[in-house]
C-alpha cells in the first residue's frame, strides 16, 4: 500500500471520529479546479470512445509545445498520454525491465513499481540539498558493483523537483547524473510533474533531456501544478531516435494491456491546459506563491524546534531532519527513529507526517516529510482566498495550521524538567 494513501486513510479515519487532524502527509493540492479547466471537462463529457492508445493528436501536439517552449523540441509522435504520470511511471518501468536505479530519498512508489515489475530497487543517495538526483559519482560505483553481482539496472529515476526533500538539484549535478548514465548506458526516466512549481521562476529546474536527450524520457502532468490529481491524466515524452522509438513500441504495447487510452474528456481539458492560456498560467504563478510562502513559514516552525533541513525551494514539501534533537526525543519520548516520532506527532497531536522510512531511508533515521498542501483551508471558499490573498500567512485558518504544527514541535522537543 502507498504510504501516502495509508496515512491518508488513517488521518480521515481520526478526524471522523471526532478528533483534530493536521493532514500533512499527501501531495493532494489543496485548491480548487481552475473554473475553465473544469468547463472544457464538462463540455467533453460526451466522449467516450476509446481512441489512439498514445493519446489524441490534440493533447499530443499540445505537450509538444509544451516542452519546445522549455528548451525540449519534441515530436508530437514520441508524446504518449496515459491516465496519470503515476501509471506512465509503471509502465516505462515494464518496458525498459530489468533493475532501477532510485535516489534515496525518493517518492515512495518508485522502488515499489521496480519490485512489482519484477526488477530490484538499486538505492543510491543524493548529494546534501540536492534531492531528487543520485550522486552520480555514487551511481557509477553502485551500478557498477551491481552488474559485477550479476544485477541488471537499465534505468535511474531522477525527480526534478523533488519530492520529498522540495529541493532542486542544480544544473551541474543534473549534467554529470546526465553523463554519468550515458557512459553506463542507462535510460533516464525524469520525473518532472513539479517542473512548474519551482518557487523561483527565473531558475527553473534543468531537466536531464537537456543533456542527454537520446537517453532520456520526460514525464509530466496536471496532477501537481493545477491540482487535479483525481483525474488522473500524465503525458511523457520520449527521445528522438533509435531507442526512443523502440521504447515507444514496447510502452505502447504495455499501454494497450493496461489502461487502452487515456480518458477522453480529460485529454480535451488538458490539451487546453498544455497551451498554457493566461488563465492556466495565472493560476499556476498564484499557486507557486502560495506554496514558497506556507512552506516557509512552516519550515521555520521546524527549526524553531530545532529541526534542521535544506532550504526549501519547490513544491510544497519539508523535509525535516530531527538529528540533532536525537537524545533529547529518546529520553522525553522513547523515540529513536522517525516511525516513532511519526507516531507521536499524530497520537499526540493529530500531526499527520511521513517517515524517511516510507522515502527508503534507514528506519533509524530521524527525518520525515511534512506537506502543506492540505493547510489552505477546509473550503473551496477559503482556498481561493488563500490563493489569492496578499499575505495568505494574515488568514486565519492558514495561521491556525502553522500554530499546530508549531505547538506541537514545541511540546514533542522542548527539555522536560
Amino acid at each position: 500500500m502507498s504510504a501516502t494513501l495509508a496515512a491518508d486513510a488513517a488521518l480521515e479515519e481520526r478526524r471522523r471520529s471526532g478528533q483534530r487532524v493536521l493532514p500533512m502527509t499527501s501531495g493532494e493540492i489543496g485548491l480548487p479546479v481552475l473554473a475553465e479547466l473544469r468547463e472544457r471537462l464538462a463540455a467533453a463529457a460526451g466522449d467516450n470512445a476509446y481512441g489512439p492508445v498514445a493519446g489524441g493528436p490534440a493533447l499530443r501536439e499540445a505537450a509538444a509545445g509544451y516542452w519546445q517552449r522549455r528548451g525540449l523540441p519534441t515530436d508530437p509522435a514520441l508524446v504518449v498520454a496515459g491516465p496519470g504520470s503515476k501509471a506512465l511511471l509503471y509502465a516505462l518501468v515494464l518496458a525498459v525491465g530489468g533493475d532501477l536505479v532510485v535516489p534515496v530519498p525518493s517518492w515512495v512508489s518508485y522502488a515499489a513499481q521496480a519490485r512489482l515489475a519484477g526488477g530490484r530497487a538499486l538505492p543510491v543517495p543524493i548529494r546534501p540539498g540536492e534531492g531528487g538526483v543520485p550522486d552520480p559519482e555514487r551511481l557509477r560505483e553502485a551500478v557498477t558493483l551491481a552488474r559485477a553481482a550479476g544485477q541488471d539496472p537499465r534505468a535511474v529515476v531522477v525527480t526534478v523537483p523533488d519530492n520529498p526533500t522540495g529541493t532542486v538539484a542544480p544544473a551541474a549535478t543534473v549534467r554529470r547524473l546526465a553523463e554519468t548514465a550515458r557512459e553506463l548506458d542507462l535510460v533516464v526516466i525524469s520525473d518532472e510533474i513539479y517542473g512548474d512549481l519551482v518557487h523561483d521562476p527565473g531558475r527553473p529546474a534543468v531537466s536531464p533531456a537537456v543533456y542527454a536527450p537520446e537517453r532520456t524520457v520526460v514525464t509530466t502532468g496536471l496532477t501537481k501544478n493545477l491540482a487535479v490529481g483525481g483525474w488522473r491524466t500524465g503525458v511523457a515524452r520520449l527521445p528522438d531516435g533509435p531507442a526512443g522509438h523502440a521504447l515507444r513500441t514496447t510502452l505502447l504495447s504495455v499501454a494497450s494491456q493496461i489502461w487502452s487510452s487515456p480518458p477522453a474528456p480529460v485529454q480535451t481539458a488538458a490539451a487546453w491546459a498544455l497551451t498554457e492560456p493566461p488563465e492556466v498560467t495565472g493560476r499556476i504563478a498564484a499557486s507557486r506563491r502560495l506554496h514558497a510562502t506556507v512552506a516557509r513559514a512552516a519550515a521555520g516552525r521546524f527549526t524553531a524546534a530545532g529541526a534542521t533541513l535544506a532550504p526549501v525551494t519547490a513544491t510544497c514539501y519539508l523535509y525535516p531532519d530531527f538529528e540533532p534533537l536525537r537524545d533529547r526525543l529518546a529520553a522525553a519520548h522513547g523515540v529513536t527513529g522517525a516511525a516513532g516520532l511519526v507516531r507521536l506527532l499524530v497520537e499526540r497531536h493529530g500531526v499527520g507526517v511521513l517517515p524517511a522510512s516510507a522515502f527508503g531511508e534507514p528506519d533509524r533515521a530521524l527525518r520525515l516529510r511534512a506537506a502543506t498542501s492540505r493547510l489552505y483551508g477546509d473550503t473551496d471558499e477559503q482556498r481561493i482566498t488563500a490563493l489569492t490573498a496578499p499575505d495568505p500567512l494574515a488568514l486565519p485558518w492558514v495561521r491556525e495550521g502553522l500554530d499546530h504544527l508549531g505547538n506541537a514541535l514545541t511540546d514533542l522537543t522542548a527539555p522536560r524538567p
